[in-house]
């Protein structure tokens, strides 16, 4: 069983879409994909430095369309989920293009709302001085009940010992003073307190977006953040995409769900390597690819022609 997974925010690097953009009819995709979402992506994402591309207006529609953009290289025609895809997850942003590629949502329609949403959470971060904190280690509950004592959200539960504490500077200043034991605390470079109360004004905003969009039902098994489940009406996951902005990540439940349905291989697409990395931890056995450039596509193929069940599934997200 073949899982293709789509990183979130932080994972983009100076010039990663560059390779990219050398493939056949990629120039005119970016093209068609910065006229919707207002960015001129493949500026951004060949020759932009860190911090243009660090900024969360830019970040979000940048990862989402270099996800689609490969996954068109590896499958083809984006208009449906392509059938040899088992299951589909996305971190954080990467719900985004989870959705466009199990044909929840069109490709234009899932760049068009996460720009909205990268505005909005964009606006919602500058308005307090918010941040993140990822903790490495340390016991879980020790870990939860410090975060609950200094008032900080679990905004991402990544399981493999790697939570990441969001609040208020402040807040995040305390906890680094008074850590749980054990524990290694790294802050983030992101822009604000993503998945937390503070993002209730993006959450608004992108409600209205979504209110003019008709999705469709996905075409493969889709897992949310929400709680891993596997939905199977693109009208629910559509609501989850929004709901999603001011409530925490469970990437541990994803995984759960993916282990549970028995998932014997992992593509990552790019910029791969984040969630590749949590699953070497948390999926054992399982065969691992962080696509990178268009190198990768070759091994990418073997995995699926090696690893795709390519059946649709039923409301319990099991083969027919």
């Amino acid at each position: 069983m073949l899982v293709i997974v789509a990183p979130g925010q932080g994972a983009q690097v100076p010039g990663f879409l560059a390779p990219w953009l050398e493939s056949p009819g990629m120039a005119d995709r970016f093209e068609r994909w910065s006229a919707v979402t207002g960015l001129d992506l493949e500026r951004y994402g060949s020759t932009a430095d860190a911090e243009e591309i660090r900024d969360t207006a830019v970040a979000q529609p940048l990862l989402v369309s270099a996800g689609l953009a490969a996954t068109a290289a590896l499958f083809g025609d984006l208009a449906d989920a392509p059938p040899s895809i088992d299951a589909i997850a996305g971190h954080s942003v990467g719900e985004f293009t989870a959705a466009g590629i199990a044909g929840v949502l069109s490709p234009e329609d899932a760049l068009a709302l996460v720009a909205e949403r990268a505005r909005g959470m964009a606006e919602a971060s500058a308005s307090i001085a918010t941040g993140m904190t990822a903790v490495l280690g340390g016991d879980r509950e020790a870990v939860l009940s410090a975060l609950d004592a200094h008032g900080l959200t679990a905004a991402n539960d990544n399981g493999s010992g790697q939570i990441v504490a969001a609040g208020t500077e402040g807040q995040l200043a305390a906890f680094a003073e008074d850590p749980p034991s054990r524990a290694r605390l790294r802050p983030l470079s992101v822009a604000g307190a993503f998945h937390t109360e503070h993002m209730a004004p993006a959450m608004e905003r992108v409600q209205r977006m979504a209110e003019t969009i008709a999705p469709a039902d996905p075409g493969t098994r889709l897992l949310s953040n929400r709680d891993g489940a596997v939905v199977t009406s693109g009208s629910e996951y559509l609501g989850r995409l929004v709901s999603q902005i001011s409530s925490p990540v469970r990437w541990d439940a994803c995984t759960r769900t993916l282990a549970d349905l028995g998932v014997t291989a992992l593509i990552e697409l790019p910029p791969a390597g984040t969630l590749v990395g949590l699953a070497k931890r948390s999926l054992r056995g399982v065969e691992l690819l962080a696509v990178k450039s268009p190198e990768d596509l070759d091994r990418a193929r073997e995995l699926v022609k090696e690893h795709s069940v390519g059946s649709p599934v039923d409301l319990e997200g099991r083969a027919r």
